[in-house]
């Protein structure tokens, strides 16, 4: 199945998305890379990189980022994982992290995971 990694400059924030994505898909391997090392607000390196490394196989891992900061250092890890299948992820963060979820458990491939977590932006809350 494609991991899935929540990057958010807060920890409630990515640990709140991965457990509500849970309830759509529980066997979907997801984690959550939010704050710094301290509690404080921010974005971590080694926090990101251990969270892909923790559901990383063979069919890849896409990262949802929340903004900012948290792109930058999310690519600056992507890029020093070389031959690693991790492809971050423009959308929505929690209707992306459901969708993708949802796609990873049903058997679909990282194009398809990353296509569904994309196509999230447009689709109506009411």
């Amino acid at each position: 199945m494609v991991g899935i990694v929540m990057v958010s400059h807060s920890k409630t924030l990515a640990e709140g998305v991965v457990e509500l994505a849970r309830l759509v898909a529980g066997e979907c391997p997801m984690a959550a890379a939010g704050g710094l090392e301290d509690g404080s607000f921010g974005t971590s390196y080694e926090k990101i990189e251990a969270a892909i490394d923790s559901v990383y196989s063979d069919d890849g891992v896409i990262v949802i980022m929340d903004m900012g900061s948290s792109c930058m250092t999310t690519e600056m890890v992507i890029e020093n994982m070389e031959g690693k299948r991790v492809e971050m992820v423009d959308c929505p963060m929690v209707e992306g992290a459901v969708a993708a979820a949802a796609e990873s458990e049903g058997g679909a491939s990282l194009d398809e995971v990353k296509q569904a977590a994309m196509e999230a932006a447009g689709e109506a809350k009411f």
